[in-house]
């Protein structure tokens, strides 16, 4: 990409719509380099019980710091809504966290478009890479800073940071986590990438995986699965899909698990008790259910469930 003088600022879009991105934006809003002309994000959508139309968090920060416009198209990729962001005449867009494919007007502008990507990449392209991260039990995982092409994170590296994990990270923990570190990261490499001087690197051709959505049936807690598969699931899939355990053909919300070891006669499905707590029996080890929602209550400890169930049996 072609160098600017160093005084000049920037016209950048920002894409975005989930929390993980928020950090970036506020970090475009204030780099000395850039001009933020613009921001992209997903329309309100309809949230709780009585479905009040909520924005997302990229448009609530955008409000909150006066930054604008802000467009919420339904489909990038329709004309309309290309011809709107290029209206704004941006020379640079960068993406964190937006969740609808980037058309290809938008890849060829001056100074390209950047991604953030919660993932050592091309491990988790896709979807859902921090819940594949925990739910393999990495030890190591990373944010990549990429230059956006026509595939699916498939486009070369500019930037990578490593994140250690210790093993008993949710979802949402490790989110907010990576979300500084991705804002660290793009503070820190917009000036190099706007000035010609940061390289890129084609993403390795071998250990690619790619992640799909989350849907409801990938929170059932199989206990034809070991015991540490599944509790890694329940911290993985925080808040979406949630986990659930088949109990007595009724399903048991799992907020929060441990593993214990198997006892003689444990039967893979059968609901034990250990310790005082409730626990699924499974192929290999007890996945012991700390923190519960019945259905039709709220969620309480499973010492307090198991208790009352007890109490309710004749």
């Amino acid at each position: 990409m072609s160098g600017r003088p160093a005084g000049e600022r920037v016209r950048t879009v920002f894409l975005g719509s989930g929390s993980f991105g928020v950090p970036a934006l506020r970090c475009l809003a204030a780099h000395p380099r850039i001009a933020l002309v613009g921001v992209v994000t997903a329309p309100a959508r309809p949230v709780g019980r009585h479905a009040v139309p909520t924005p997302t968090p990229i448009a609530a920060l955008a409000a909150e710091l006066g930054l604008g416009p802000v467009l919420a198209p339904e489909r990038l990729r329709a004309a309309e809504s290309v011809a709107s962001v290029l209206a704004l005449a941006p020379a640079l867009a960068v993406l964190a966290d937006y969740g609808q494919l980037v058309p290809p007007a938008l890849l060829d502008l001056p100074h390209g478009a950047l991604n953030l990507h919660p993932s050592a990449l091309p491990r988790y392209r896709g979807a859902s890479p921090v819940p594949a991260t925990i739910a393999a039990g990495d030890r190591e995982t990373a944010v990549s800073l990429m230059r956006m092409d026509a595939g699916l994170d498939t486009g070369p590296l500019v930037a990578r940071v490593r994140v250690p994990l210790a093993g008993d990270e949710t979802a949402p923990e490790l989110e907010a986590r990576l979300a500084d570190v991705a804002a660290d990261l793009l503070c820190r490499s917009l000036g190099g990438w706007l000035d010609g001087a940061l390289p890129e690197r084609p993403q390795a051709s071998d250990g690619a995986s790619l992640t799909r959505p989350l849907r409801r049936a990938d929170g059932r807690l199989d206990p034809r699965r070991p015991a540490a598969e599944l509790e890694r699931l329940v911290r993985a899939h925080q808040p979406w899909p949630g986990t659930y355990a088949e109990i007595d053909g009724g399903r048991l919300v799992v907020g929060a698990a441990r593993v214990a070891a198997t006892a003689p006669g444990d039967a893979p499905g059968t609901l034990v008790r250990e310790a005082g707590e409730p626990a699924l029996a499974t192929v290999s080890g007890r996945l012991v259910l700390e923190r519960v929602t019945p259905p039709g209550r709220r969620p309480m400890a499973g010492s307090d469930w198991l208790r009352g169930r007890r109490a309710a049996t004749p």
